[in-house]
């Protein structure tokens, strides 16, 4: 093997403690997001290591260099800042707590690679390996951080959030502050709320008050859905079970960002109609229940809160009046401002509800079909004219299908994420192998840039075309 070959695991590694303080501790019950969050870790253990949080941050080599002793100093201060960053549970697993302390110390592990332009995939291998077991969220901080070394300078930061206290949003915010604090020594005010103080007002009258609203408007939603979008097993499930699927595509988020432009919704909001009318034609229903995960961070005292916010909402579609797939967008558009409005609810409640809705429509109800765009903020589309055809055909030559991850199992049937990187969108479909085996799951991805890219130029596909799009595949694909 030569030294360029050298893995990750063979290099250097050293544990450095952190010790960090806060100013206060204590205990709450969990919020709903935090409650939310923990059912589902339920449902998926001992798999749940799919719930981990992951992020990467370079430290470029500008001005003072980033050491190990300025890291540290700033993770330190990162734990200070963020009450969620020092919360565990305590309790039982069927009525846990949050459980808030003062101080304590955390591991940092450092990687030494003495070669600068090997540092990246180093980073990328300790991100792998603190990724890749469960959290214990009794003992363990919710947050491990690593770093690699590359003589005296830190090239890289690696962050690995647990769920319970971090969403996709809050993640982001951890890594925004972490860097603010190495490059100005400050990432200013504090949030306004905390964790706790968000459990004392979802617990109280007024939170109570605004769980009974929002879940009125999931009672309608399971009464009007398909019990479920996907009924009938359709293959003998594969060993692991659960296939992701990935196409990344400049051409899918070039006609996404023409479509929202054209039709003044969001590229989100583009982005789940097609799959969720790819879900109906799939199905034959003729109505699409997904649950997108929405933020829950309309409230300025929100925006910057390091805590586990994200709930699911209830999306119907209603795809009976409509002939073309830009027919769907006002509608799915007024159907998913009325979701994320019914977003925040006392989970406890919410499964109390769709049990009962369950038993007096004599069958489970669940869609098992849920949509996740996990992008930090939305990008504003690209000045000048939208593209033409020429243009997404030949980035259409340029998008990339893959199959990179499987596991044992999710609690779910369908499960989308959406993400985003220099002008690429990903979007990466987890599907349970008996109902949508892998051709399916491919044929689903490339139907959604068949579906959006046509649009954009103008030639929006009918819907009752849309099963044949699916059945494009030639065969079980892998």
């Amino acid at each position: 093997m030569s030294e360029a070959e050298v893995p990750a695991a063979d290099l250097a590694v050293d544990v450095v403690e952190v010790p960090f303080a806060g100013d206060r501790s204590g205990t709450a019950p969990l919020t709903w997001g935090q409650q939310a969050i923990w059912n589902a870790i339920l449902r998926t253990a001992p798999n749940d290591i799919y719930f981990n949080i992951g992020r990467l941050l370079p430290l470029p080599e500008r001005g003072r260099t980033t050491g190990v002793t300025q890291l540290t100093a700033a993770v330190a201060a990162l734990m200070e800042r963020h009450e969620a960053l020092r919360t565990r549970l305590r309790g039982t697993e069927r009525t846990p707590e949050q459980s808030l302390s003062d101080s304590g110390r955390l591991p940092l592990t450092v990687i030494d690679e003495p070669r600068p332009e090997h540092a990246d995939a180093a980073a990328r291998h300790l991100l792998e390996r603190l990724s890749a077991t469960r959290f214990d969220y009794e003992r363990e901080w919710p947050l491990r951080v690593g770093a690699v070394r590359s003589g005296d300078r830190v090239t890289h930061a690696v962050l690995v959030l647990c769920h319970l206290a971090c969403d996709g949003h809050a993640a982001e915010q951890v890594v925004r502050d972490l860097r603010l604090l190495l490059v100005r020594g400050s990432a200013g005010r504090k949030p306004r709320t905390t964790p706790m103080d968000l459990s004392v007002e979802q617990h109280g009258p007024v939170g109570v008050r605004r769980s009974e609203r929002a879940l009125a408007h999931w009672e309608s939603f399971y009464r009007s859905i398909p019990p479920t979008m996907f009924p009938q097993q359709a293959a003998t499930p594969r060993t692991p079970r659960f296939w992701s699927g990935r196409l990344v595509s400049e051409a899918l988020a070039m006609a996404t960002d023409a479509l929202a432009a054209a039709h003044r919704v969001s590229g989100s909001t583009v982005l789940m109609t097609g799959m969720a009318a790819l879900v109906a034609a799939d199905g034959g229903h003729g109505t699409a229940a997904m649950m997108p995960i929405v933020a829950n961070r309309t409230s300025a005292d929100h925006r910057d809160l390091v805590a586990m916010l994200s709930q699911d909402a209830p999306f119907l579609l209603d795809t009976t009046g409509a002939v073309r797939f830009t027919d769907l967008l006002p509608v799915a558009w007024r159907a998913a401002m009325a979701g994320y409005r019914a977003a925040a609810y006392d989970p406890v409640a919410w499964e109390a509800l769709r049990e009962r809705i369950g038993r007096e429509r004599g069958t489970p109800v669940h869609p098992y079909c849920c949509y996740n765009d996990q992008r930090f903020f939305a990008r504003p589309p690209a000045d000048g004219p939208p593209p033409g055809a020429e243009e997404l055909r030949r980035a259409r030559t340029r998008t990339r299908f893959s199959f990179p991850a499987t596991q044992e199992w999710l609690g779910c049937r369908y499960c989308v994420h959406v993400t985003e990187e220099q002008g690429t969108l990903a979007v990466m479909l987890t599907a349970d192998t008996a109902y949508l085996p892998p051709a399916a799951i491919r044929a689903h991805l490339e139907a959604l840039e068949e579906l959006i890219t046509a649009a954009a130029c103008g030639s929006s596909p009918l819907l009752a075309d849309l099963p044949g799009l699916l059945g494009r595949g030639d065969g079980d694909r892998t």
